[in-house]
């Protein structure tokens, strides 16, 4: 399957969370072995220059590991807080309906490991803003961050490009 027939299997939610908002639900592309697959190859169009993949709760990790496990890299989970068993790093951010926080292992990364984080969707940002961060106290390089549809009205490209210039943001898909 070509990529962008890929993408268009992805569902658009209406007020899901929560009213005003329209969910990206990328379920079905997941579901179809030939969608899915195009996914991860056309990811993998970005691995060059990284050790590591890692990928965020619970959609990025989903991308990220099937990406880490096709191509021998390895992959490092960003969870949700309280869901890591070992002693972690946190990090709070905000949604655009509400506020949460993430959290890494302190041994996730090696020193000066190159990082590609994934998730799903780039909308305002806080969510990869807070990965990035705990990646770097971790002592990480982090190279680049790949989602698979960035929301371009949300602006969260521009709030990480002011942090983080020197970080490449790819975005397989805008809407």
């Amino acid at each position: 399957m070509e990529f962008s027939s890929a993408l268009e299997l992805i569902r658009k939610i209406p007020d899901f969370p929560k009213p005003g908002i329209l969910f990206q639900d990328i379920t079905p592309v997941l579901a179809n072995s030939d969608a899915f697959t195009s996914v991860v190859k056309e990811m993998a169009k970005s691995l060059n220059n990284v050790d590591v993949v890692a990928g965020i709760e619970a959609r990025g990790f989903i991308l990220a590991a099937a990406l880490a496990g096709a191509y021998e890299k390895g992959f490092v989970p960003f969870r949700k807080s309280g869901k890591l068993p070992h002693h972690t790093h946190g990090e709070k951010y905000g949604l655009e309906y509400g506020d949460d926080e993430i959290e890494v292992h302190i041994d996730g990364f090696k020193s000066g490991q190159k990082v590609l984080i994934i998730d799903d969707v780039l909308a305002t940002g806080g969510t990869l803003l807070a990965a990035i961060a705990l990646a770097r106290r971790c002592d990480a390089i982090v190279e680049k961050v790949l989602v698979l549809l960035e929301i371009d009205f949300l602006e969260g490209r521009k709030r990480i490009i002011e942090i983080y210039p020197e970080i490449e943001i790819i975005a397989l898909a805008h809407v």
